[in-house]
């Protein structure tokens, strides 16, 4: 059966600017309310400073620029060289645009009035950058005080990067905090409104179309870029997406053990051979909110009895992480679930054997799948928010490299990406030790040295009384094979 040729039913979507109104309005109630329970005075400023344009290093080639991301969440700016501020008192919005030389109009367009920003970002007032401090000053309402500054800066806990707080000529003339804003605004990007959740939804809902059309397309014998290509193509020609939320990474036979694969050192080139798996994971981004959606199947098309044991695994945990996900479920418990599954099943196979309870002790599911179970979701690919103040990080083989260890929260938006992996530099070491060795089956497990591994990872929403699957691929291996045989996506009866 043919292929049906690439298209889409999906039109991308105009995404209504008071999405960001109603963010700075969550913040503000944030803060309002902060600020009563610890009796203080609700005045200041919220600043944040905008991405600046990057070129590549000392040449004049700048780097396709994308808005940092709280500075996103609050005012929704495209260009880079903006400042932002909220009036705590008044609640209103301000924006400091950059004043542009008269020959930006002949190299890169019209230069915008500041009542076209205004307008285009609905909010209160907008000046220029360089009138920034003097504007502060003049609308802080307590003459006799120094101006006080909410600035962004704190840690975010999956880089271990510090967000940078604004910084302007003149602040020596201003009282600033570096402490109270930024685990307020982490907090609310957590939760995800009604607006958010429908561009999530539509960004996973092209990236979707877009993994089944590298399924469909994927053939002995062409490269890994081939496969990247095909998706990046799909994304921006029907889904209007310029950005994706990560680099792509597209692994194929034991590159798929490789868990962040597709950097710059090894960078999707590999050829698809008969009998590979590939690992597809990849997504797009749109309007500033991302999707994360990893596939795996045969290149052939076809499974192969290992690759199906080892993929209903996978496909079995991650399916009884999204059956068990509702509100109040510790996401601890759900990533040993998944660990717990993956176990039972090699362990039914005999590729490692014993008690499952001890090997669970013994943090043996780790050897095979060494990451976190997910991650939250949002402007970011991991969003912010996943340790809240007072969270600790977990510290056995595994369990610390949980993005989040929070209980689940209607709201959310969470990855399911359990994976199974056969990864020399862990099963040699966890082979030779005393405490782990009995459990492997060494003779099995030769026959999957050099089988890669498989993920399978879908964008979760979390509901008042469960969740919601936003994540619309072929899972079964039934479904898989159907669909790269050319039939039509969903199937049909």
């Amino acid at each position: 059966m043919a292929s049906p040729p690439s298209s889409s039913t999906l039109s991308p979507p105009v995404v209504p600017m008071d999405l960001h109104v109603s963010n700075r309005r969550k913040l503000l109630d944030s803060l309002r309310h902060h600020f009563a329970d610890s009796s203080r005075p609700s005045h200041g400023f919220v600043l944040l400073q905008g991405g600046e344009e990057q070129t590549r290093y000392c040449t004049d080639h700048i780097e396709l620029f994308r808005q940092e991301s709280y500075f996103t969440y609050l005012f929704g700016v495209r260009e880079p060289g903006f400042y932002g501020a909220i009036d705590i008192s008044t609640g209103k919005s301000i924006l400091f645009a950059p004043r542009l030389p008269a020959d930006y109009a002949v190299w890169l367009g019209e230069i915008k009035p500041l009542s076209y920003f205004q307008e285009s970002y609905m909010v209160d007032l907008v000046y220029y950058v360089d009138e920034l401090k003097e504007t502060l000053e003049n609308l802080f309402e307590e003459k006799e005080k120094k101006p006080l500054l909410f600035l962004l800066h704190g840690l975010n806990t999956d880089s271990n990067n510090y967000s940078k707080p604004a910084k302007f000529e003149g602040m020596e003339n201003f009282e600033i905090d570096l402490t109270t804003l930024h685990p307020i605004l982490t907090e609310c990007r957590v939760l995800k409104s009604e607006q958010e959740l429908a561009i999530i939804q539509y960004a996973n809902d092209v990236s979707s179309e877009a993994h089944i059309q590298v399924m469909r397309n994927a053939k002995v014998g062409m490269k890994e870029y081939q496969l990247e290509s095909i998706f990046l193509h799909h994304i921006y020609m029907y889904g209007g997406c310029r950005h994706c939320s990560y680099t792509c990474i597209c692994a194929t036979g034991h590159n798929s053990s490789v868990l962040h694969y597709g950097h710059a050192a090894a960078p999707n080139d590999k050829t698809l051979e008969d009998g590979d798996m590939a690992l597809m994971d990849m997504g797009a981004e749109y309007s500033f909110y991302g999707s994360d959606i990893t596939c795996s199947f045969p290149i052939n098309g076809k499974f192969m009895k290992d690759q199906t044991i080892i993929y209903n695994a996978v496909l079995q945990a991650h399916n009884n992480v999204i059956s068990s996900m509702r509100p109040g479920v510790s996401w601890v418990n759900t990533h040993k679930l998944a660990e717990k599954t993956i176990l039972e099943a090699l362990n039914k196979e005999g590729i490692v054997q014993g008690n499952v309870e001890e090997m669970m002790a013994e943090r043996v599911g780790a050897v095979f799948m060494p990451h976190g179970l997910g991650h939250l979701l949002g402007i970011d690919t991991h969003d912010p928010g996943g340790y809240a103040e007072g969270l600790g990080r977990p510290t056995e083989p595994g369990l610390r490299s949980l993005r989040t260890v929070r209980e689940l929260q209607k709201g959310m938006v969470i990855t399911v990406e359990p994976g199974c992996y056969f990864i020399e530099a862990l099963l040699k070491p966890a082979s030779e030790n005393p405490a782990t060795a009995k459990f492997f089956n060494h003779e099995k497990l030769e026959k999957f040295k050099k089988f890669g591994g498989v993920r399978i990872e879908s964008d979760v929403c979390v509901t008042a009384d469960g969740c919601r699957n936003m994540t619309n691929c072929p899972r079964e291996t039934w479904e898989i094979e159907a669909v790269m045989a050319g039939a039509p996506w969903p199937l049909k009866q």
